[in-house]
């Protein structure tokens, strides 16, 4: 089993920052891959980004690239979502989910296919 823990979510007005962590615990070196995924109120859960355990290979999704940056730090265990340049649209409660098994690239954006999943941290941006 992997327990994870979110933080560093609030609001914060267009244009800023806000870094998100998650701090994964238990049986940690099983994780194979971990990813941020958001819900916003009255719409599906949607994929963000992840990163490989291994070898911190990353993919996110076109919405958010070049201003959403994963990263993970296996010392301590757990992987960051530094988010620069927030809109309104990034309004949503942000999950962190992590999974042993080996997936190809193309299925890390699956929410279904994660194990593990955090309790969620809320992010609000004012226009």
């Amino acid at each position: 089993q992997v327990q994870l823990v979110e933080s560093g979510g609030g609001l914060v007005q267009a244009g800023g920052s806000l870094r998100l962590s998650c701090a994964a615990s238990g049986r940690t070196s099983s994780i194979y891959v971990m990813a941020w995924f958001r819900q916003a109120p009255g719409k599906e859960r949607e994929f963000v980004a992840a990163v490989r355990w291994s070898d911190s290979i990353t993919y996110s999704t076109d919405s958010v690239k070049g201003r959403f940056t994963i990263s993970r730090d296996n010392a301590k265990n757990t992987v960051y979502l530094q988010m620069n340049s927030l809109k309104p649209e990034d309004t949503a409660v942000y999950y962190c989910a992590a999974d042993d098994a080996v997936m190809t690239i193309n299925r890390w954006t699956r929410s279904q296919l994660y194990d593990y999943w955090g309790q969620g941290t809320q992010v609000t941006v004012s226009s």
